[in-house]
């Protein structure tokens, strides 16, 4: 098992410091595991009415948040095995518009989308508990930016936290959901 504990400001881009300072501290493996049922347990309480509503032109569905979800659980999970296993590795970009724009999630379901979500967290909790001690600090390059491996495991988690509360408040909050 890995020690991925708060990583310092110089392992990751500045831009990231707002995913990480949503994290509170402990147990970042713990932390991942009980988002994933307080994330499921929010996306229930959406009604099949809610699903493909945006609070503003140009926003995403709530259907086309939980896709970016599991689009950039993926890229930072990748991001993570990869610098983990290859120290210094330069890694490719993720443009999020034209990713979701390219994503078929405001066709599908929003249960099918949390299910596929739930299975992309569940595959990176265990990949993150199951890194060797040492990967830890590794670094490596995404779209340009600088990341260790731990941080790229509280980005996840702050990420997740980010989009939860902006459901919460923008598309849930007053509207029955």
């Amino acid at each position: 098992m890995s020690e991925l504990t708060r990583p310092t400001s110089d392992e990751f881009a500045p831009y990231f410091g707002r995913y990480i300072d949503l994290v509170p501290d402990g147990d970042i493996v713990d932390t991942l595991t009980h988002q994933l049922g307080e994330t499921l347990a929010l996306l229930q309480e959406v009604t099949p009415e809610l699903e493909t509503y945006r609070y503003a032109p140009g926003k995403w569905s709530i259907r086309e948040v939980v896709g970016h979800l599991i689009d950039v659980e993926r890229v930072f999970a990748f991001r993570a095995i990869a610098i983990a296993r290859s120290d210094g590795v330069e890694l490719p970009s993720m443009e999020q518009d034209e990713w979701a724009g390219r994503s078929n999630a405001g066709s599908r379901s929003l249960d099918d989308l949390a299910q596929e979500w739930a299975a992309v967290r569940r595959s990176g909790l265990h990949m993150f508990d199951a890194l060797p001690a040492d990967a830890a600090e590794r670094r490596g390059r995404g779209g340009g930016n600088q990341f260790t491996v731990r941080s790229l495991a509280w980005i996840t988690a702050g990420h997740e936290l980010w989009h939860r509360e902006g459901l919460a408040r923008d598309y849930l909050s007053g509207r029955g959901g």
